[in-house]
């Protein structure tokens, strides 16, 4: 798996900020589609279970932004006349935890984790095969039982988010499968085109 991130904050139980680990935490940095938008994550902890959420926002991190004063050196010389200083710029993400993997069992829950995140742990980017398991149930049909909590939790980015996890499943479904999606996307669409109106 491809180590994308760093639990940094929390903001609930749920919704938790990551930093996006760089050059400098890392010999090699992932890439910008390991943590876009919707892309699902596993966070694992002591060994005893995987917590699955999804990024579901991002923010830029600048600290230097204002700051006006004169520069002695350029960024590129900092590293060898100054190698204490830290670039504090980076990149944030917003996950939402939606479930859990029992790595014994190797069993999906979709429900809300009881175990906190500790600050430090190391955000994984979940493969694409184990994103298509946790969202199927003991008969191999689609589960999105984490949608309410999505709804609850993810605010303005709820429905993009919903559809954005829709359409990767699309293309694994079965037939049936597919169109209960379609229906469902329906319904998203029309809740945003209903929600346009209001404003």
């Amino acid at each position: 798996m491809v180590k994308i991130a760093k639990i940094v904050k929390s903001n609930s139980h749920v919704d938790y900020i990551g930093r996006v680990i760089d050059r400098l935490d890392a010999g090699e940095s992932p890439g910008p589609d390991d943590y876009g938008f919707a892309q699902f994550v596993s966070i694992p902890l002591d060994g005893e279970l995987d917590v699955i959420g999804v990024v579901y926002n991002s923010l830029l991190a600048n600290p230097e932004y204002g700051n006006y004063g004169p520069r002695l050196s350029p960024p590129s010389d900092l590293s060898i006349l100054s190698p204490d200083y830290l670039n504090e710029q980076g990149l944030l993400i917003g996950i939402l935890l939606l479930g859990w993997r029992d790595p014994l069992k190797q069993a999906f829950h979709h429900a809300v984790p009881r175990r906190v995140i500790p600050v430090n742990q190391e955000v994984y980017r979940l493969p694409d095969e184990d994103v298509q398991g946790f969202h199927k149930d003991a008969h191999e049909r689609i589960q999105l039982h984490y949608y309410s909590q999505v709804v609850a939790h993810a605010g303005p980015f709820s429905v993009p988010l919903i559809e954005a996890i829709i359409e990767q499943l699309e293309p694994h479904a079965a037939p049936e499968e597919r169109q209960r999606l379609c229906v469902l996307k329906q319904t998203l669409i029309w809740q945003r085109t209903v929600g346009q109106m209001r404003l």
